[in-house]
């Protein structure tokens, strides 16, 4: 079954709708089918020169669980949660560029000669820059995960995006390497209690200029 076959609202009503869940209700586990879905569609997210650097681990197992409550600060949603998606960027990335462009080329959707030249841009700016390939993997993962929460609204199910946790703690319990930048979680499951309202925002007059 695809996520569109599993989805069926708009992408505005999930925008509006969509809260980041306080609490979720435990025992609600969610087939990996679905939480693969989820993963394809933050996939489609946008970044530099398609480099794709990001990687999420499903946490989803008590004992996995209990690892990653240790490292996000004993936080209980983390346990109850369906699952906790560990969102990762990651650096250096413009090294394996090549590889994950051959695809579209293939499919004829960009040229060889195209995919040379952004794979020969991308190595001139990022090769000796480890600011550029940090900045570069915050920026697509953090955009990776929005689009994860939004789909995740679109299945009917919360979420909540969490950056408090000890990144060398959970580096450590979960394996990561040295090229991948713990990110932010994303908790996915049913929200418990009576769902509240979205927040107020800011009034676009202060947050929006014309030029």
């Amino acid at each position: 079954m695809t996520f569109s076959e599993l989805s069926s609202m708009p992408i505005g009503q999930a925008i509006a709708s969509r809260i980041s869940a306080d609490r979720f209700e435990p025992g609600c586990a969610l087939a990996d089918e679905t939480l693969a879905a989820l993963v394809a569609q933050a996939s489609l997210s946008p970044s530099a020169y398609n480099l794709q650097n990001w990687r999420f681990i499903a946490v989803r197992t008590p004992e996995a669980k209990a690892r990653l409550k240790a490292a996000a600060y004993g936080q209980q949603k983390v346990e109850d949660a369906s699952a906790v998606f560990i969102v990762c960027g990651t650096l250096a990335a413009h090294a394996r560029l090549a590889e994950f462009l051959q695809p579209s080329v293939d499919g004829g959707l960009m040229s060889q000669r195209t995919a040379d030249g952004w794979v020969a841009q991308a190595e001139a700016a990022h090769a000796d820059n480890l600011q550029l390939q940090r900045d570069e993997a915050v920026r697509s993962a953090s955009l990776a995960a929005m689009t994860l929460m939004l789909s995740a609204q679109g299945l009917g199910l919360a979420s909540c995006p969490m950056v408090g946790f000890d990144a060398e703690l959970l580096a450590a319990g979960f394996g990561l390497q040295a090229h991948e930048l713990p990110v932010m979680l994303v908790a996915v499951g049913h929200a418990a209690g009576t769902p509240r309202p979205q927040k107020a925002r800011r009034p676009l007059a202060d947050i929006l200029a014309y030029a």
